[in-house]
């Protein structure tokens, strides 16, 4: 290739595009010639990376790719309109999405830490066999209520964030092999099962769900999220739609497990908040039950309600979509998606 040539052949293109990343508007014409103009660029830049490469041409035609790249799609810069969208449409459209998966696991749970509580309580050798005779009685008498008391709320609220965010971020990250999540979820099956057949064994099952109701409903739906898309996206690998493919299948799946991960640090946060002021407060029982229940149905009912809106948005009509929700999260569908040569109106 004669790179002179070459430049002196395409420059005139090349600045006619810089011209256009330099100005503030476009109209429709200049929008679909700069359109092209970034399209042959892009092809004359992969031809001189191939044939004959002059770094500081490359680099020139690189910059300029990127700068039309970002012109056209339009950049993304971090606004309180995102934030919206992602409280109002991003994580509660991900959550309901999944409510089968989850949903699935909290019964399952439920079953299982009930199970256990009933059979632990039922036979004391078994709560011996777990943690020692000596350390059930120590359990009962102090160590249970204790443990929400034992550091200060401030350092107590963050040490517990840090840990239900990491539980949920195993559950996720590990979900597409499935095993790590049932583990997961047996350890805190089996910690709830021992623990509460241990204190209802002694008669103390007031205490149990008294120090537990408050901050657990709240803190454990979290962990039934996590785990729960986390299976979704194995199950987007194991049989994925016919239309979408194995890839993009687990690819979508995986797009909706980080919106849930990002979300659920605000939950846990929450939790972590209930269970470092509200649990061990000295108000009465049904008070800190009343306010811990509360904030769990408040979460259910902004992800069902703002999260089957979301989902009705993308998948109806355009005309027949909430207008507001229609603005926060364009539709997803193919036939009405962007398309480069889209004139604006």
């Amino acid at each position: 290739m004669d790179l002179d040539a070459y430049v002196a052949e395409h420059s005139h293109e090349w600045r006619r595009l810089e011209l256009f990343c330099d100005r503030r508007r476009l109209d429709a014409d200049e929008i679909d010639e700069m359109i092209v103009l970034y399209q042959r660029t892009a092809t004359h830049l992969s031809a001189l990376r191939s044939r004959a490469p002059d770094p500081a041409l490359v680099s020139r035609l690189s910059q300029l790719v990127l700068r039309a790249r970002a012109r056209i799609t339009g950049r993304r810069r971090p606004s309180w309109a995102a934030l919206g969208r992602f409280v109002v449409v991003g994580f509660p459209g991900a959550v309901y999405r999944a409510w089968p998966w989850w949903c699935a696991v909290a019964t399952g749970f439920s079953m299982l830490s009930g199970f256990l509580i009933w059979y632990v309580a039922g036979n004391p050798g078994t709560a011996a066999a777990f943690i020692g005779p000596d350390a059930a009685a120590d359990l009962v008498d102090s160590g249970f209520a204790g443990y929400y008391t034992e550091f200060s709320a401030p350092t107590f609220a963050f040490h517990l964030w840090t840990h239900n965010a990491w539980i949920a971020a195993q559950c996720l990250a590990s979900g597409v092999l499935v095993v790590p999540v049932f583990y997961l979820l047996w350890q805190n099956a089996l910690n709830v099962g021992v623990v509460g057949g241990v204190m209802v064994s002694y008669d103390r099952a007031d205490v149990f769900f008294g120090l537990i109701t408050p901050h657990g409903l709240l803190e454990l739906t979290g962990v039934f999220v996590a785990a729960g898309v986390g299976l979704r996206t194995a199950w987007a690998w194991i049989s994925p739609p016919e239309h979408l493919g194995r890839g993009r299948s687990v690819a979508e799946a995986g797009r909706s497990a980080i919106l849930v991960a990002v979300g659920l640090v605000g939950l846990f946060a929450v939790s972590a908040l209930l269970e470092a002021f509200v649990t061990p407060s000295p108000v009465p029982v049904a008070l800190r039950v009343g306010l811990g229940a509360t904030v769990w149905l408040g979460f259910l009912a902004y992800v069902v309600l703002l999260g089957r809106r979301a989902v009705a948005v993308e998948r109806a009509p355009a005309e027949r979509a909430d207008p507001w929700l229609a603005e926060l999260w364009p539709s997803t569908d193919p036939a009405r998606a962007w398309h480069p040569t889209h004139r604006p109106h």
